[in-house]
């Protein structure tokens, strides 16, 4: 099959409806189980000690008295790891070092961010693990520490390793510094470009370090057997992902572990890599029985990956007519106390929804003693696309243009080449813009103090390894399984793909996820590849079934293959000889089956390509307090190009979700530090997400330009509905108090205190 596109008929039976999700019984009554419901017999708790300081060398770690506690089975410090060195992986959400990896699950020479792990025990409560777990003596020699991305940057700043040597700089620097790498792109040239604008906005912006917010926190299970077969249970965005890195800093090999995966309560990014797992197995090799740890919710914002804090200036040049001729960006990310921000994905997507002939970007990715950063829904894009966005809502302003009418004159078409490089085939970004144009939204009246924010937004999406297997049972019913864990709905587009190709009811598919010992190897769930990737994998074996089931057909009916044809669930013959062959269903099929070959299945792994660019466009009204800097979202419409939605429903929770996380992000989350780089609100009371009363109801439009690379015209759509809101939010706050704003979150006292000064000015 390829690439090779179908005709994107609407004449669907299953694709496009709305029917109720497989898995929503189980998790409306409790019955599903996620990572912390696991119970095995002899179980021991687990508990992890972290460090309290921001920064500071280890000299010694004393567990003797933990050992010596009654009820402790096991205790293991970075001596019972491999030290590692230096090896990339691709298999996280991005390139990754296994050493910096190892280094975060637990701390070897230096702690390098409050909440960094330092020692691990197993006991047999879970208070006699908490109170072992403080009995461990560390000695730590407190140094100097650097939260704020800029700081960290400055020569004399606290260095937090002293082999990082800045990459990707000419010439290349011999002293280690928290510069990580610089990357960039380059499209014509800038310098001309802007002697040929007639005006030009620059502006500097920062945004903070915010979390992920997953209901529920990391948790996993792991036993080791006689035999050295380590079985983990956990939650995570991809059991494979799982088994790779916990075997890679153990020293394991992969086929000694498997991985089954649970339930996840949210991931959004942020269960992409390991936390736990690798400490799990380690107590339980050394304990003989089986390990239980599951983080609090202070453990999950002190130690698991917030996104990036950064700092960003933009630069844009346009005719008077509102053509854009030049763009620069300059990105510093903060990667926390690792390397890997995402700041060369923000310099790939910021620019991206323009054409716009000359444009450059320059990307930081700089380490502070913050946690390590993980992916967050579009890692990198929204904080690149707050600055951009913000400055074309100022030049439509000075150029005295409607924002939305700036952004139709420049935007991508097919055709249109990307600063990171390709041209982009079919996409459909004009068409979210005319759908905001003819949206009751776009043209509503607007009241005092009240303003209106239009931003856009875009990302890659992409494919990859992917597996999906498909047996058909006895009764005619069939099993889809697929080797990726479901964040947002892809059971249900599984089974729903299988269904339209089988040519079956729905209530007939049964889709399961595998665990690393049922299914292929499939890349994590990430990218909002699965129901694209994976889904291609599931048609590609529903399509291996139903030539399996014509084979069948054939052979009940004497004939050759070549004379049968599959329609609506069942085989037909062609053959004109006379012969009265009713059609075969395929549940007659597969009672058949032992007479014709045994068991019916097509099992498919594929590098899947051909994923579709995605483009979003949000509008936002607020009305904004001048006395007291609150402001309120009034009214809130996200329109995205979805390709096609298979399961509509789903993919307006996708939207509508990206939406609320993006206005918590512009209004109200942040990482509070104090001086000592102490995080200050580790916890859902004083870190502030929104909630149902904080917000109106978000509004979706789903735009359908079919993706040519999938059967069924799919894009993904899970990451972009994050991209617009930071700056849709902020053009809106913008033009209802009347000044820029240029940092988030834009918290009552900030805004009040801009509000002031502008009055004051």
């Amino acid at each position: 099959m390829g690439n090779e596109p179908k005709i994107f008929s609407k004449n669907f039976k299953w694709v496009g409806t709305r029917p109720v999700r497989p898995d929503g019984v189980d998790k409306v009554t409790g019955r599903a189980a996620f990572g912390a419901d696991y119970q095995l017999p002899g179980m021991l708790a687990g508990a992890v000690l972290r460090s309290p300081h921001a920064h500071a060398r280890i000299k010694s770690i004393d567990v003797s008295a933990a050992r010596a506690l009654r009820g402790v089975l096991a205790v293991v410090t970075a001596a019972d790891f491999p030290d590692l060195p230096s090896e990339v992986s691709t298999g996280g959400e991005a390139p990754i070092n296994f050493r910096h990896v190892s280094l975060n699950v637990i701390a070897r020479d230096k702690v390098l961010y409050e909440g960094h792990a330092v020692a691990a025990v197993a006991a047999t409560s879970a208070s006699i693990a908490a109170e072992a777990a403080a009995l461990i003596k560390v000695d730590y020699e407190v140094l100097p520490h650097v939260i704020d991305v800029l700081e960290a940057m400055r020569p004399d700043a606290p260095v937090l390793h002293a082999d990082l040597i800045t990459n990707g700089v000419e010439p290349a620097p011999t002293k280690a510094s928290n510069i990580a790498a610089r990357t960039g792109f380059t499209l014509g040239d800038t310098a001309k470009g802007f002697a040929d604008a007639d005006v030009i906005v620059e502006r500097e912006f920062t945004t903070a370090a915010v979390h992920q917010g997953y209901i529920e926190p990391h948790a996993v299970i792991a036993t080791m057997g006689a035999d050295g077969m380590a079985t983990i249970w956990c939650s995570s965005q991809g059991q494979f992902m799982v088994r790779e890195f916990t075997a890679k800093l153990l020293g394991m090999e992969i086929s000694s572990i498997r991985v089954i995966p649970a339930e996840i309560g949210g991931g959004f990014g942020g269960k992409t890599t390991v936390y736990l797992e690798p400490l799990a197995v380690a107590l339980a090799n050394k304990s003989g029985r089986p390990v239980k740890l599951v983080m609090s919710r202070v453990e999950v914002f002190k130690a698991t990956g917030p996104t990036s804090g950064t700092h960003v200036k933009v630069k844009i040049g346009a005719r008077r007519d509102g053509k854009l001729v030049a763009g620069e960006m300059v990105l510093k990310y903060q990667a926390g106390a690792f390397p890997g921000s995402p700041a060369t994905l923000g310099g790939m997507t910021g620019f991206a929804p323009y054409d716009i002939e000359h444009a450059s970007a320059e990307c930081w990715d700089v380490v502070s003693n913050r946690p390590k950063c993980a992916a967050y829904r579009a890692p990198g894009a929204p904080m690149a696309a707050f600055g951009v966005e913000s400055v074309l809502d100022e030049l439509a302003q000075k150029l005295d243009l409607c924002p939305l009418e700036l952004r139709l004159k420049n935007a991508a078409k097919a055709g249109t080449r990307a600063l990171y490089g390709p041209k982009f085939p079919e996409i459909g970004y004009v068409e979210t813009l005319l759908a905001a144009k003819a949206h009751p939204h776009w043209s509503a009246p607007l009241g005092p103090n009240q303003g209106r924010g239009i931003a856009s937004g875009f990302w890659f999406n992409i494919g990859g390894p992917s597996s999906a297997a498909i047996h058909i049972n006895e009764d005619g019913t069939a099993e889809v399984v697929t080797g990726n864990p479901d964040i947002g709905g892809s059971r249900a587009s599984m089974a729903m793909m299988a269904a339209e190709v089988l040519g079956i009811d729905l209530a007939k598919v049964k889709p399961m996820i595998g665990d690393t010992g049922q299914i292929a190897y499939s890349f994590l769930t990430g990218g909002s590849r699965v129901t694209f990737a994976t889904g291609k994998a599931v048609i590609e074996a529903a399509e291996a079934t139903v030539t399996e089931l014509k084979k069948r057909a054939a052979k009940l009916w004497k004939i050759e293959a070549e004379h049968v044809e599959w329609r609506d669930g069942q085989a037909w013959c062609t053959l004109a000889d006379g012969t009265d062959r009713a059609p075969l269903s395929l549940a007659k099929i597969a009672h058949s089956a032992g007479k014709t070959g045994g068991p019916i299945s097509g099992a498919v792994s594929i590098n899947a390509t051909g994923a579709g660019a995605g483009f979003g466009t949000h509008l936002c009204d607020v009305e904004v307090d001048p006395e007291t800097g609150a402001v309120k979202v009034l009214r809130y419409t996200a329109i995205q190009d979805v390709g096609r939605a298979i399961h509509p429903a789903y993919v307006e929770g996708q939207l509508q979700g990206g939406a609320v996380q993006g206005i918590g992000w512009a209004l109200n989350e942040e990482y509070i530090y104090d001086d000592k780089g102490r995080l200050q609100n580790a916890g859902f009371l004083d870190y502030r997400m929104p909630v149902a009363s904080d917000l109106p109801m978000i509004d979706t439009v789903l735009v359908e330009v079919p993706n040519p690379g999938h059967p069924f015209g799919v894009r993904g759509v899970g990451e972009v509905p994050i991209v617009p809101p930071l700056a849709a939010v902020a053009n809106a706050v913008s033009r209802a108090a009347g000044l820029r704003i240029d940092a988030l979150p834009i918290s009552p006292p900030r805004l009040l205190k801009a509000i002031d000064g502008a009055r004051q000015a």
